[in-house]
């Protein structure tokens, strides 16, 4: 949906409460279709930031695997090599 909302789920240490505010307000910027809301739509906006971060934060601590979990350095480079190779001119 949106390349700026990152995988949270299964990283060792788990994702922080900033990386999930982050996410949900990625979320809900995407979905208005605005960076800035109004000053009208200012308080549904945040209302809505944080119903989607405290959604997100249940379903993370609800989530399992027997996956091992991953390492936030080495998944970035392979995120940063993707990258290289995609925009490689």
């Amino acid at each position: 949906m949106c390349r700026n909302i990152h995988q949270l789920h299964n990283f060792e240490p788990p994702a922080t409460a900033d990386e999930i505010q982050a996410a949900a307000l990625q979320y809900v910027r995407k979905v208005a279709g605005a960076t800035r809301p109004s000053q009208a739509n200012q308080a549904a906006f945040d209302r809505a930031v944080a119903a989607v971060a405290a959604a997100t934060a249940d379903l993370l601590g609800e989530l399992v695997t027997t996956a091992p979990p991953k390492n936030r350095e080495i998944e970035a480079a392979k995120a940063r090599a993707r990258a290289e190779r995609r925009y490689a001119s």
